[in-house]
């Protein structure tokens, strides 16, 4: 499945210039112009990584990510500001658990770079689950089958390493 990221600022310039710089990466983005508009975006589909501009009308952006990690907390949060402050990145690493704080005018390759990295590590993680749960449904089966028929999982070896299909033959 593809991955989304959500780029949230109520300058539509930053968004658009964003967006445009990540045309060729391997996500969908999409952009919102306020809180309430990523808000409904989250309804309507998952959202793996939101980037938001700190300072906007209505909500601020610390706001809207502590909002998300609350409601999806398997979203990964990132926050873009012109107006940092020891106190502002506190507070949204904080409540938000951030995983990126930049500052505007921020290096978009090192932008990019978090996000890919981000996105990748993020779908590594839900890899990791999906083969741990792989494991357990494959370990009850083998526990029932030998359950069922007792020895089913054993192999036997001789000295040399080779399979003894009857151990009554050795």
């Amino acid at each position: 499945m593809r991955q989304t990221v959500v780029l949230v600022d109520d300058e539509p310039n930053v968004t658009a210039a964003l967006k445009r710089r990540m045309r060729n990466e391997p996500y969908e983005v999409l952009m919102a112009s306020s809180a309430r508009e990523a808000l409904t975006l989250f309804e309507n589909q998952r959202i793996d990584l939101i980037i938001s501009d700190e300072q906007m009308p209505g909500m601020k952006g610390s706001e809207l990510l502590a909002l998300v990690n609350q409601r999806y907390p398997e979203t990964i949060r990132m926050i873009l500001t012109g107006h940092a402050s020891l106190d502002s990145a506190i507070r949204a690493i904080n409540e938000g658990e951030i995983y990126r704080f930049f500052v505007k005018p921020c290096n978009e390759v090192d932008l990019i770079f978090s996000v890919r990295h981000a996105l990748q590590q993020k779908a590594l993680a839900e890899e990791n689950v999906a083969l741990k749960q792989e494991i357990k449904q494959k370990d009850a089966l083998l526990t029932r089958l030998e359950r069922e028929n007792p020895g089913i999982s054993r192999v036997d070896t001789d000295d040399e390493g080779a399979v003894v299909i009857d151990a009554s033959e050795v």
